[in-house]
């Protein structure tokens, strides 16, 4: 029976999807729940797994190609078997003089450009004499040489640079890079953004991590880091600063009546932002879960659409790459976005007593349409106050 592969079915927010690659092939066998294809959208990769056992019959589309919501993109035969590989026909071994004939020539060095054009135009490159540097073949070469059917060559090193050169590589951005340069654009057109800055002195937050650290992590499972923190006393000062958790809306300024906090995850595609739902309802155990489960997903590119929809407010920590200081980007619709940095142990003083205290520098960028600099400067002062005494936010003061 003949079982059709669609591609899932996507959210308004995302019109198609690109096919990023195939992991079996047509005549493979497969099984129900085994993943067949990447589907890369503006946000995520999703996968498309088996709805059978079987064999992989038909790929309608291949990779590069765009395909919508419900599209069939394969076929594959339930409860058929695959057939067998043939097998290689016995030959004897060559002779020592034979071998040393048949052994091909050391190939010529091939500069990136000219490997790109070789192996797009299935060029020989065996008899191309190089006209380069110590007779490296350069993409000239493999032009003018024109295109003829490559032997399937034996498996060689990468082309090495030589000393002097200067190559090049040009790569095409992926779906969810151009997506994220689309937004970054979107913001720095759209958005009258500023920047606010504060520090923060972390001692009472770092001895309460440790004293309670590890009572905290018996009981939880999950370790008490900085960031339930930052997320916990960004949740207690958008209460008190509503303009901070609106958003704009042609002529109108939504206020929302929640606290959906995105956390910025770095991932190998980019910057993805999942969102923790009513922080306001959570526990500092709930919020540590929840970002653990988070970056466990974004690692493995499990994240679902649904994890990165919405979004009031977004906290970015730019410390753990050991960034001292900078100037996040909002991610619209949001109105602001908080910035975390690395913590230094520097001088201050105290009590007229100069003492050494583990600082942090914080940032937060906002849309300067809706939220004035008071507004701004008073938030950052209120969450600043809630982490040097957090057993404020502890009675949600």
């Amino acid at each position: 029976m003949s079982i059709e592969v669609k591609v899932p079915v996507l959210p308004e927010s995302v019109s198609d999807a690109t096919i990023a690659s195939w992991h079996k092939k047509a005549g493979d066998a497969v099984k129900r729940d085994e993943n067949l294809v990447d589907l890369e959208t503006d946000k995520v990769v999703l996968e498309v797994p088996s709805p059978v056992d079987g064999v992989l019959k038909e790929i309608r589309q291949q990779v590069g190609d765009t395909v919508n919501s419900q599209q069939v993109i394969a076929i594959i035969e339930e409860g058929a078997v695959a057939a067998p590989a043939p097998a290689a026909a016995a030959t004897p071994a060559p002779a020592p003089a034979q071998a040393a004939a048949a052994a091909p020539k050391a190939a010529a060095e091939l500069s990136p450009a000219a490997q790109r054009v070789a192996t797009e135009n299935k060029v020989d490159t065996s008899a191309i004499a190089g006209t380069g540097r110590d007779g490296r073949i350069i993409k000239e070469d493999v032009v003018n040489a024109g295109s003829r059917p490559a032997a399937a060559p034996a498996a060689a090193p990468a082309a090495k640079p030589t000393p002097g050169s200067r190559p090049e590589e040009r790569v095409p951005m992926t779906r969810m890079r151009l997506r994220i340069a689309e937004r970054l654009m979107q913001s720095k057109n759209s958005i009258a953004m500023l920047t606010s800055f504060n520090e923060v002195n972390l001692a009472e937050v770092t001895k309460m991590r440790k004293s309670l650290g590890e009572a905290f992590q018996k009981e939880h499972g999950v370790k008490l880091g900085f960031m339930s923190f930052f997320v916990k006393a960004a949740a207690e000062a958008l209460k008190r600063y509503p303009f901070v958790n609106a958003s704009v809306d042609g002529n109108d300024v939504i206020y929302h009546g929640y606290q959906d906090i995105s956390i910025a995850v770095s991932t190998d595609k980019g910057l993805v932002t999942p969102v923790l739902r009513d922080v306001q309802d959570m526990s500092f155990a709930d919020v540590e879960k929840g970002i653990a489960d988070y970056a466990v997903k974004a690692r493995a590119n499990k994240l679902s659409l649904d994890d990165l929809q919405g979004g009031t407010f977004t906290i970015t920590n730019g410390g753990t790459f050991g960034s001292l200081l900078s100037t996040p980007i909002v991610n619209p619709p949001q109105s602001a976005i908080l910035g975390m940095h690395t913590i230094k142990e520097r001088a201050i003083v105290e009590n007229g007593q100069i003492i050494a205290a583990p600082m942090m520098y914080i940032a937060l960028s906002y849309d300067h349409r809706i939220i004035d600099g008071k507004d701004a400067v008073l938030f950052l002062v209120d969450i600043k106050n809630q982490l040097e005494n957090p057993q404020r936010m502890l009675l949600g003061l």
